[in-house]
């Protein structure tokens, strides 16, 4: 594996500005950001890492609307994932949300609000320890970490906070797919007068009670967030459960 991101980077690095190929020779970070030691610092902790193309964030090469990027991570050709957390270079905040696949698979879609042109990672831990990396630029006009939420200039949004919809697929090519739409501002707290409100934890059970995925997001997820898991071929209602950091809960019944 190692020999074969090697070449990659090789290839990469000649399609690059001179400056660019040489963050790339320095750090052997694929996407060449001249901030990647200080993720591995301060989000992996300095834990053993290895770039992996098994890894993948699938997002817009350009988004045209910063507050509402959407993002896809799978990780399911990884076996063994126990925990994935995303993040982004140049966000103001970094991290963005991390999730635990205990009972499906380690493939998560969500929205996020981008500051700036930057690398979207995930790093997905495996049991032995090591962080498995992936990742994607996405260039965008920015300010989706400081621009107020829609929620802010209605009088309504109260009576919905934290209503919840969702659909799943039983047949087709969607089967398996669960998604749920959460209604919150999701405040960065970046805003002036604007504090920090934002959903902590979601919880997605089986009928029986048995945990699908626990999600844990930050501020840079989306207004109104909208998470889509794969459960795989097991069909029959999930339970959605989760809080806010000012502690409002929620709990909804998603039918098949």
């Amino acid at each position: 594996m190692k020999l074969l991101l090697s070449i990659a980077a090789i290839a990469l690095a000649a399609l690059m500005s001179p400056a660019a190929a040489a963050v790339l020779q320095e750090s052997g970070d694929p996407l060449a950001s001249a901030r990647w030691g200080d993720m591995q610092k301060s989000v992996l902790h300095g834990a053993p890492m290895v770039f992996d193309p098994r890894v993948k964030v699938i997002a817009p090469s350009i988004a045209e609307n910063p507050m509402q990027v959407p993002v896809t991570v799978d990780a399911t050709a990884l076996p063994g994932v126990q925990e994935v957390v995303v993040f982004a270079d140049f966000n103001p905040i970094v991290q963005v949300l991390r999730f635990y696949p205990e009972g499906s698979g380690a493939y998560l879609g969500f929205r996020v609000k981008l500051q700036q042109s930057t690398p979207v990672r995930a790093a997905a831990r495996t049991a032995d320890g090591v962080w498995h990396v992936g990742g994607a630029w996405v260039d965008t006009v920015g300010g989706g970490c400081t621009a107020p939420s829609a929620a802010a200039g209605s009088k309504e949004w109260q009576k919905k906070l934290n209503m919840v919809s969702g659909r799943q697929w039983s047949e087709g090519p969607q089967r398996g797919r669960v998604r749920l739409s959460i209604v919150h501002p999701m405040d960065t707290g970046l805003v002036a007068g604007t504090p920090a409100f934002h959903l902590e934890e979601v919880n997605i059970n089986d009928a029986a009670g048995q945990p699908l995925v626990r999600i844990q997001p930050y501020e840079p997820v989306a207004e109104n967030p909208v998470f889509t898991l794969n459960r795989g071929q097991v069909s029959g209602p999930v339970q959605a459960s989760g809080r806010d950091n000012n502690g409002n809960n929620f709990a909804a019944t998603i039918a098949p």
